[in-house]
Parts: C-alpha cells; sequence; structure tokens
C-alpha cells in the first residue's frame, strides 16, 4: 500500500515484506528461518512442561481422597497423616520407579525437585493411570503390599506398550 502526502510511504503486510527480504537477502533469510526454528521449539519446551504438570494432577485428588477416607484416622495428627500420605506416594514411586522419593533424593542429590519432575511423558501418564487404580485397590481395601505388586505389575505392562514405538494403534507397524 502507498500513501502520499505528509506521513506517507510504502507500507506491505509483514508477509510480504518478509518475502521481499528474504528475496534480496540470504543472510537475512537465514536468520528468518532460524528464529522461526527457535521460537517452534520454545513453544513445544512450554506445552510439554504444561502438559506433564496437567498431568500429574488429573488424578492427584483421587488418590488423595481416597487416601483420606480409608487409610488415615481421626485421631492422627497432621504429621503422622502427611507420612501417610508420603507412604502411598512412595507405593506409587516404587511400583513406577523401583525406589522411594527418599532414595532418589539421595541417589541424585545434584538435582532440584523429586523424581516426579524429571519422569517423561509416558511416566506420567502411566503415574497418572495408577493414582486412580491404586485409589481403587484402596476402597476395596487391599493391603498395601498387596496393592504394590499389582501396581507394578500394571506399570510394566503399560510402559511396554506406552514405549513400544514400533506399533500403533490397532497393532499396524508404523516403522520397519
Amino acid at each position: 500500500m502507498v500513501r502520499k502526502g505528509r506521513y506517507g510511504g510504502t507500507y506491505a503486510y509483514k508477509d510480504i515484506a518478509f518475502e521481499f527480504g528474504t528475496a534480496i537477502s540470504v543472510p537475512f533469510k537465514l536468520y528468518l528461518i532460524e528464529e522461526f526454528q527457535r521460537l517452534k521449539e520454545q513453544e513445544q519446551a512450554r506445552l510439554g512442561w504444561s502438559a506433564k504438570r496437567e498431568l500429574s494432577k488429573i488424578n492427584y485428588r483421587i488418590h488423595t481422597d481416597a487416601i483420606k477416607h480409608n487409610l488415615v484416622p481421626s485421631e492422627v495428627t497432621p504429621q503422622q497423616a502427611n507420612r501417610i500420605y508420603a507412604s502411598e506416594a512412595d507405593v506409587l514411586n516404587v511400583a513406577l520407579f523401583g525406589m522411594t522419593a527418599a532414595e532418589w533424593r539421595e541417589a541424585h542429590p545434584d538435582l532440584k525437585g523429586n523424581i516426579r519432575d524429571y519422569a517423561g511423558i509416558n511416566e506420567l501418564i502411566c503415574l497418572s493411570n495408577m493414582e486412580s487404580l491404586n485409589a481403587v485397590f484402596i476402597n476395596e481395601g487391599l493391603p498395601q503390599r498387596e496393592r504394590l505388586i499389582k501396581l507394578n505389575q500394571i506399570a510394566i505392562r503399560q510402559m511396554q506398550i506406552l514405549e513400544d514405538t514400533h506399533t500403533g494403534l490397532f497393532g499396524r507397524t508404523l516403522i520397519k
């Protein structure tokens, strides 16, 4: 678009301007491509972090509610109740990761956060499923040892399914 007179000039939409810039300058074109790729990577990293955070919250409430109503006696102190919640969180940690939160912290003193902060998306999906299942098992009155064994078997199977990159939905081969 061209405007005449005072404050006039030649104006172009950004897409046209970018195309013109890339046509007259190879370095500008490379810069534009690199910046676009960098911004897309940042966007994906933010989305991945957000998805992981949301996954970790999905069944947390269901799990903690089952613990509260079935395993925490009303007579215990808040500190004792916290130990019960931590013990149940460690049931899930041991079933999926093979170690308690304390064992993980001891093995990784240089890392901040907890074992779940470093879990992959497949592990978080499995963990979310296990929270829901453990809530069911708690409501059914299964002892912790039996729940741990069942949850470990479930975790192994789910991780095998989630990490099988060779087959897609309905068992179709994706990669040869």
